[in-house]
């Protein structure tokens, strides 16, 4: 069923960008529901409310993600938070993701542009 090779996903806590350089464009962003207005209402009711929140709406984000990563057979995760490697730890509880091939390097904040570029760079070398 996979017919894709290479994704990059581009990723923070709150938005996930995906690209795939064989389909020539940005496949999308995923977002997700964990919002400053959404920890705040939680951090109002209690401190331990806000971090099972946030819990609850990463694994969710992560979810959505990764059903993405699923059709592809490597996948290069990037970014300047830690966002990226707590996704990566997810995925290697489920074992869906053992034939996935998933490096994590750490970025800047950087454009779109510079993301397709950075993830072209990155599978040129592999």
């Amino acid at each position: 069923m996979k017919a894709k090779s290479n994704l990059g996903i581009w990723m923070d806590h709150s938005i996930a960008n995906l690209i795939d350089i064989d389909a020539r464009k940005e496949c999308g962003s995923i977002a997700s529901n964990f919002t400053s207005d959404t920890k705040e209402d939680a951090l109002n009711k209690s401190e331990n409310l806000m971090h099972n929140k946030r819990q609850q709406m990463n694994e969710k984000f992560y979810d959505t993600i990764g059903a993405q990563i699923l059709k592809y057979n490597h996948v290069l995760l990037f970014g300047p938070t830690n966002a990226k490697v707590e996704l990566h730890n997810y995925l290697n509880k489920d074992s869906h993701f053992k034939n996935i091939k998933i490096d994590v390097v750490s970025s800047d904040n950087i454009t779109d542009n510079e993301q397709v570029a950075f993830v072209k760079n990155h599978f040129a070398k592999v």
